[in-house]
C-alpha cells in the first residue's frame, strides 16, 4: 500500500505499508545478495546506519543454501536475522548477466549454476515459488534483460515475452499466497518495464503492465552500458506512465548523483551495489566526492572520512587508521568502510525526504552535486 505524501516538481515523498513495517520513500535498499552484505556487516549494523529495506537475490539464495530450507529455517527474515522489509529480485537479472551459459524459451530459461555447472530450470512460477519459499516482503517479477543495444526486434520480442511472464507471475503468486503454508501471505509483487532505450517501445510497455495493478513498478535494463544521458531520458519518458499512487524502483542504479538525478524525475526506490563494491576497494563516499584511502596523503591524516558524518565509523576512527587496516589488509578496514558508505547512502535519502518535504529539493540536489565535484581532500 503506497501513499503520496507529497511532490516538489516530479520528485515523489511517499511511505509504503507492508507487512514488515513502513518504508518511507525515497529509499536506497541496502543489497545483500546471498542474505548477507558483503564487508562483514550485520543485521545489527544494518539497524544503526538507519537501513529501510535490505535486498538479497533470488538466484543465489536458490543455488546456495537452497529456497526450501530457507523455508525449513522460517523464512528469509528468521534466517538472517532482520525484521524489516525485504525486497527480493526474481533472478531474472541472471539471465543478462549468464548470457553465455543459458537458453530462453517461452516457458523460462535454462541456465547453469555458477556455483557447480548443475543445470537450473527457472521461469516465472519457479521464480515465484523461490520468492515465496524466501517469504520476502516484495517480489520483484521474472523478467528478461535485453541488452541495451540489442536489435529493435529482439527487444520487441523480449518485452513482450516479459509482458506475458508478467501476467504468469501475478498468477503463480495469488496462487502461493493462498495456500496455508505460505509464510508470507502478504507478499507484494513489482512488475518490471523492459525496452532498452526505446522509448516508444518502453512507454508501451508501461501502458501494458500498469493495467494489471501491482504493487509497484520498477524500471530495469538500465545501467547495462547506456550513457548516464540515455538513462534519464528513458527514466523521464517512462515515469509519467507509470502510475504516480504506486512506488516506482529504478534497478540497480547507481551513483549518488544518478539517484538525486532520478528522485528528481519521480522515483521512488533505488538499489546498487556501488556502496558496499567501493568500500571493498577501499573508497569513500563523502559529501566532498569519492575518496581513495590508499592514497599517501592519507598516511599522518587525523580526520574522520567525512567531518560532518555521524555513521560508527566517522565517529571513531580516522583516514590514518582505516588507510592502515588497507595496507595492512585487515578485514577491518573494508568493513569500515561498507558501514560508512551504506550510512552515507542511507542518509542520503534522509536529507532527500526532508528536502522534498520542505519543497526545497532542487535546491539540496545543486548543493549535494556541488559538494561531490570538490573531489579527493
Amino acid at each position: 500500500m503506497y501513499r503520496l505524501i507529497c511532490k516538489d516538481g516530479n520528485a515523489k515523498r511517499g511511505e509504503v505499508t507492508t507487512v514488515h513495517g513502513t518504508i518511507q520513500t525515497p529509499v536506497f535498499m541496502n543489497v545483500g545478495t546471498a542474505a548477507a552484505i558483503k564487508g562483514a556487516v550485520s543485521t545489527m549494523d544494518l539497524q544503526e546506519i538507519g537501513t529501510q529495506v535490505e535486498l538479497s537475490n533470488t538466484y543465489h539464495l536458490h543455488v546456495r543454501p537452497g529456497d526450501k530450507v530457507v523455508k525449513q529455517l522460517g523464512g528469509l527474515h528468521k534466517f538472517m536475522n532482520w525484521d524489516k522489509p525485504i525486497l527480493t529480485d526474481s533472478g531474472g537479472f541472471q539471465v543478462f548477466s549468464l548470457a553465455g551459459l543459458r537458453k530462453i524459451k517461452e516457458e523460462g530459461v535454462t541456465f547453469q549454476s555458477h556455483v557447480d555447472g548443475r543445470k537450473i530450470f527457472m521461469g516465472p512460477e519457479e521464480s515465484m515459488q523461490i520468492q515465496s519459499n524466501l517469504a520476502s516482503t516484495i517480489a520483484m517479477a521474472f523478467d528478461e534483460c535485453p541488452p541495451s543495444k540489442a536489435s529493435r526486434q529482439y527487444i520487441e520480442d523480449s518485452v513482450a515475452r516479459t509482458t506475458r511472464w508478467l501476467h504468469r507471475c501475478k498468477a503463480e503468486m495469488n496462487r502461493l499466497n493462498s495456500l496455508e503454508d505460505t509464510i508470507n501471505k502478504q507478499q507484494m509483487l513489482f512488475g518490471i518495464n523492459q525496452g532498452g532505450t526505446l522509448n516508444d517501445i518502453r512507454i508501451e510497455h508501461a501502458k501494458q503492465i500498469t493495467e494489471l495493478d501491482l504493487d509497484g513498478y520498477a524500471i530495469g535494463g538500465l545501467a547495462v552500458g547506456e550513457s548516464h544521458d540515455e538513462m534519464y531520458d528513458v527514466i523521464e519518458h517512462v515515469v509519467p506512465f507509470l502510475p504516480v499512487d504506486k512506488p516506482t524502483y529504478l534497478m540497480g542504479v547507481g551513483t549518488p548523483a544518478n539517484i538525486l538525478e532520478a528522485v528528481e524525475r519521480g522515483v521512488d526506490f533505488f538499489d546498487c551495489v556501488y556502496p558496499a563494491r567501493n568500500g571493498r576497494h577501499g573508497n569513500a563516499y563523502t559529501n566532498h566526492g569519492k575518496m581513495t584511502l590508499l592514497n599517501a596523503k592519507y598516511e599522518l591524516d587525523s580526520r574522520p572520512l567525512d567531518e560532518t558524518c555521524q555513521c560508527p565509523t566517522c565517529r571513531n576512527y580516522s583516514r590514518a587508521y582505516i588507510r592502515h587496516l588497507l595496507k595492512a589488509k585487515e578485514m577491518l578496514g573494508l568493513r569500515l568502510l561498507v558501514t560508512h558508505n551504506l550510512y552515507f547512502y542511507n542518509k542520503m535519502m534522509e536529507e532527500i525526504r526532508e528536502a522534498i518535504e520542505q519543497q526545497r529539493f532542487a535546491e539540496y540536489k545543486k548543493a549535494k552535486l556541488a559538494g561531490f565535484e570538490e573531489g579527493d581532500k
